[in-house]
């Protein structure tokens, strides 16, 4: 009898740890196909607010208007990098962040100017934008371009790219949103 009893307990042992492992295996494909869906601009634009955003962008050089036809996704440049826990957390809470402001306000009476304004830095990362710009000081930059970047590399400054880059990423970005939501084009 107590062989019998043990033979069920080590059936049911096999069977949770078979079924831990299934589903351990599940989670990590679907938790990496997760994160790669929700990495396009297809998925962003799903919020009726990015729309424009996705408009300007595809405008920009970094939506593909380059000599190498190359466009940095949403992800590459409003996520940090290096970190891949601080990625995911940050990823998770402005998508969280991003899908209650898309059913808690009006974006017709937004005010992107002053959005963008104060809050870029909070929302464009230095090391999105270090991950691609390796070289800041190429050959034939601007004096003042030079020197500045050069400080920057020597950690002479504490300002961010994006503040002197304001709108590097979406061309025209508010004038675009604007007439978008005035006309909803």
């Amino acid at each position: 009898m107590k062989k019998e009893g043990q033979q069920r307990s080590g059936k049911a042992l096999l069977i949770g740890l078979s079924a831990g492992v299934v589903l351990t295996i599940v989670t990590v494909l679907a938790s990496g196909f997760m994160v790669e869906t929700t990495n396009t601009d297809t998925f962003c634009i799903t919020c009726h607010a990015m729309v424009p955003f996705q408009i300007s962008w595809q405008e920009s050089v970094h939506g593909g208007k380059n000599p190498q036809g190359f466009a940095a996704q949403c992800v590459d440049c409003h996520l940090p990098h290096g970190n891949f826990v601080e990625y995911l957390t940050t990823k998770a809470i402005t998508g969280t962040g991003d899908v209650v402001q898309n059913f808690t306000f009006e974006p017709e009476s937004f005010d992107w100017g002053a959005n963008a304004e104060n809050n870029r830095l909070k929302f464009t990362f230095d090391t999105a934008c270090r991950h691609c710009h390796h070289n800041l000081t190429p050959p034939g930059m601007k004096p003042g371009g030079f020197i500045a970047h050069r400080a920057y590399q020597r950690g002479e400054t504490k300002k961010m790219c994006a503040e002197c880059h304001p709108h590097v990423g979406h061309k025209d970005m508010i004038e675009v949103a604007e007439k978008f939501f005035r006309q909803d084009i």
